[in-house]
């Protein structure tokens, strides 16, 4: 099986301290076309230079100090969460499903056929560059989103609730000219052409979930 990575500025990073298994596993992935780095253990891969780099980690579940887990723990709390293919000696159904509901993209043997471990590979790295992507988008509608005004963050709260223009003034006892003129701002500064659009960008960023303020009584 010839495996080529889905992004060719991606890592995959290895972590065991087991050094004639790391030696072996970094020239396998090596000659396939990955670009490898290997660590002996959790706290030099964590102290790594450029911690921003895009990839994936294969890490073993049982090592001294920071184990297997315990480094996806640190990965997940992270600004770069890079997901993680297990590799065990002995592994068992308990940490297994432990590893997986903690969102490990795999978790394998160390017998396991060079397909599997492969196959788990471009998964892993398809999947950080789909959620680096999306953690991207997230910065930007943050920065778009600082960009408002307070009373154009509180009209914006109404419309993606379905209020009407006149509901708004109402609301926010302002006039509906001054409404009509924070909604054009809003579609400029937000980059949207409708409020269809506003209801999309709802569903990824919690600002709109939460409910507008509403002035005193």
């Amino acid at each position: 099986m010839t495996a080529t990575p889905p992004q060719k500025s991606s890592t995959v990073f290895i972590v065991d301290d087991d050094t004639s298994f790391l030696r072996s596993l970094s020239r396998l992935l090596t000659a396939v076309g990955y670009s490898v780095e290997a660590y002996a253990s959790a706290p030099d891969f964590l102290a790594r230079p450029d911690p921003d780099r895009p990839g994936c980690v294969i890490a073993d579940l049982q090592m001294p100090g920071i184990n297997g887990l315990q480094l996806q723990d640190q990965l997940r709390g992270s600004q770069n969460p890079l997901p993680v293919v297990f590799l065990t000696g002995q592994g068992d159904i308990p940490t297994t499903v432990s590893a997986m509901r903690s969102g490990a993209e795999d978790f394998l043997t160390k017998r396991a056929p060079k397909e599997e471990l492969l196959a788990a590979v471009e998964r892993a790295l398809a999947r950080d560059a789909r959620e680096r992507e999306q953690r991207l988008r997230q910065r930007e509608l943050r920065g778009r989103l600082d960009e408002l005004s307070q009373r154009e963050k509180e009209v914006l709260g109404y419309v993606v609730q379905g209020k009407m223009n006149k509901e708004i003034a109402a609301d926010l006892d302002i006039n509906l000219r001054t409404v009509k003129l924070h909604r054009t701002n809003l579609t400029r500064k937000l980059n949207v052409q409708s409020v269809a659009e506003l209801t999309r960008l709802a569903d990824e960023t919690s600002f709109f979930k939460r409910p507008a303020k509403l002035p005193p009584g």
